[in-house]
């Protein structure tokens, strides 16, 4: 049975919260760069802030479900594993969904405001983060929940909060190569 204490959760807790606020300068540092187009297209900018969230909180979704599943002993293993296969694929539909719902959501603002951004840039560059997210943020929610299971750490402490920080990281690179992708931007190197 595990007894926790404030040391053992000061010790395993400092080291991660070290990790994501040099995560989160990081992300500002890009938000930084990207400032011109942003600034350019509003509409990306609306739609940045619930882009950078889906990517953490569903991440934070798997890794709560997943940290649930090795509480209760019903996880062991990754390869073929129905936990872990539902939880991925209820993360999925709900960053799917969520996604969808609020890029019409910006589509309808953006008319109304008159910024005249598509509908399709505004779906493509939401598809693109959330794609981003699954492959990225995901995987590494799954592995790192193991991992840190496995060398006896408490997954909520240590897999959360560099999940909801990888998160904002992948969305903003996400965005960025989107607007590389669509040639919004042309990335000046020299």
């Amino acid at each position: 049975m595990t007894y926790y204490t404030v040391k053992g959760l000061v010790k395993n807790g400092l080291p991660i919260l070290f990790v994501t606020c040099f995560m989160a300068i990081f992300v500002g540092l890009l938000l930084g760069y990207q400032e011109d187009i942003l600034i350019e297209y509003p509409t990306l900018l609306i739609l940045m802030p619930v882009l950078l969230k889906i990517g953490g909180d569903t991440g934070s979704m798997l890794a709560s479900r997943l940290s649930s599943a090795f509480h209760l002993g019903l996880s062991s293993r990754i390869r073929r594993n129905p936990v872990v296969r539902n939880s991925v694929v209820a993360a999925i539909i709900v960053a799917v969904v969520s996604t969808t719902f609020v890029s019409l959501i910006v589509y309808v603002i953006n008319i109304y405001l008159g910024y005249g951004t598509s509908l399709s840039l505004i779906l493509s560059v939401s598809a693109i983060v959330v794609f981003f997210d699954i492959l990225i943020v995901y995987t590494t929610t799954v592995g790192l929940s193991f991992l840190s299971h496995k060398i006896g750490m408490d997954p909520d402490d240590t897999v959360i909060p560099v999940v909801a920080s990888l998160g904002d990281l992948v969305g903003v690179v996400g965005i960025m190569f989107s607007i590389i992708l669509f040639g919004l931007y042309v990335l000046n190197i020299f």
